[in-house]
């Protein structure tokens, strides 16, 4: 599995207008490398789950398929 500091930084190349809803978990998904971090007192499940909830408006075979890796990570 890939570091999720790494997803992050292909997913904020790929996603050039970052939906503000999801900015937040995008920016702490840089501080993980793995499920078990925790990023303050939130856990990286948590981190990755708001982002999913909120990457609606994120398409494309980029998109499709980090998010499918990112579900599998939890």
């Amino acid at each position: 599995m890939r570091p999720i500091s790494a997803i992050a930084t292909q997913i904020q190349s790929d996603w050039k207008a970052v939906n503000c809803a999801a900015k937040p978990y995008l920016a702490a998904m840089f501080s993980l490398n793995s499920m078990q971090d925790n990023y303050y007192q939130d856990d990286a499940q948590s981190v990755v789950r708001y982002f999913l909830a909120n990457a609606g408006t994120w398409r494309g075979d980029v998109a499709k398929a980090i998010k499918a890796e990112l579900k599998a990570m939890l």
